[in-house]
């Protein structure tokens, strides 16, 4: 087994553990009670706003974002140096995305903002705003909501494309090389679109909803939760998963995953279960490696640090922590 470093605080107080990862390579964790807890050259808590909806990091891992139900939009260092980006009093921002050059964008209701340096820019969409992704290359932003996804570009006067399915959509991703948009739906399903011809997508079969995504680190494979085991759609044809059927990694029995997170480097899946469980599993022959045991809670944020030595995991009882493989990948 590696190594396993628990956070030193008490899981009540941290509550369900919405994010997990690192800030410049030190470990933090975000939980709904609003509080940041970063493990630097010392632990500190920054008590970020009055209740946590949404945090990720910036696209360099340096700085966290947070957003919440006190309406603001904050940028965390790993000094714990806190400052407010955009603050709505009165509505709740439950949506974030980091993109390039230091872009951030996060949403409230029907409106997504898009924060470019000094400038703002608002997207007043049809319908409630569900998730939102940055392309990989180029600023361009989807966002997920009823019946598809709109992909804006920024800082052009392109029209907006609308990618149609009926139903709705709770958050979107692009592919790591840009060719294709995968959004999560509502329903027990993921719906992706070929961006060149429009082309449909439809990854069904689920026992329950598809809460987390992650692309291996080629795009050759999108890992995702939400049955038994990770199911992992294959993208690297011209057709993407169409006519292919999905690998199904890391098994336990009945165990629902319930997070997943791609290595940096490797073609290797992290998976969280219900039951605190958290596993690696390679990609190409189904290997698994068990990382850490059942625990308290079903595990919520599982993120790689960025050479793929460390994981930083959560769960939904607010137990936290830092899995130090120790070349344990390597050697598999």
């Amino acid at each position: 087994m590696p190594s396993i470093a628990p956070l030193d605080t008490d899981p009540e107080n941290l509550g369900h553990v919405e994010w997990a990862g690192f800030v410049n390579g030190n470990p933090a964790f975000a939980g709904v009670s609003g509080a940041v807890h970063l493990l630097a050259d010392c632990h500190r808590v920054i008590e970020a706003h009055d209740g946590l909806l949404a945090a990720c990091t910036s696209l360099d891992q340096k700085t966290l974002l947070t957003s919440g139900e006190d309406g603001k939009v904050c940028a965390i260092d790993d000094t714990g140096g806190l400052t407010v980006l955009a603050e709505h009093k009165g509505k709740w921002i439950d949506r974030l995305a980091a993109g390039p050059s230091g872009v951030i964008a996060y949403a409230a209701g029907k409106t997504a903002t898009v924060l470019t340096g000094k400038d703002s820019k608002e997207i007043v969409c049809e319908r409630s705003v569900e998730g939102l992704a940055f392309a990989p290359k180029g600023m361009r932003l989807a966002i997920a909501r009823y019946n598809g996804v709109e992909l804006h570009w920024i800082n052009t006067a392109s029209p907006s494309q609308f990618l149609d399915w009926k139903g709705a959509h709770t958050g979107a991703i692009f592919s790591p090389d840009g060719r294709y948009v995968v959004s999560q739906m509502q329903e027990n399903a993921l719906h992706g679109w070929r961006l060149a011809d429009g082309r449909h997508m439809r990854m069904t079969g689920y026992p329950a909803k598809v809460h987390s995504v992650s692309w291996s680190t080629k795009g050759k494979w999108l890992a995702t939760s939400g049955a038994p085991a990770a199911i992992t759609w294959p993208f690297s044809g011209k057709d993407g998963p169409m006519g292919k059927a999905p690998k199904e990694l890391g098994a336990m029995g009945n165990l629902l995953v319930t997070q997943v997170a791609c290595h940096p480097a490797e073609d290797v899946v992290a998976i969280g279960y219900e039951d605190g469980m958290v596993a690696a599993v390679r990609i190409e022959d189904g290997k698994e490696a068990l990382l850490k045991r059942a625990g308290k809670g079903a595990i919520s944020a599982l993120n790689w640090d960025a050479k793929g030595g460390r994981l930083a995991y959560g769960s939904a009882a607010g137990e936290a922590g830092i899995i130090d493989l120790g070349g344990q990948l390597a050697d598999s």
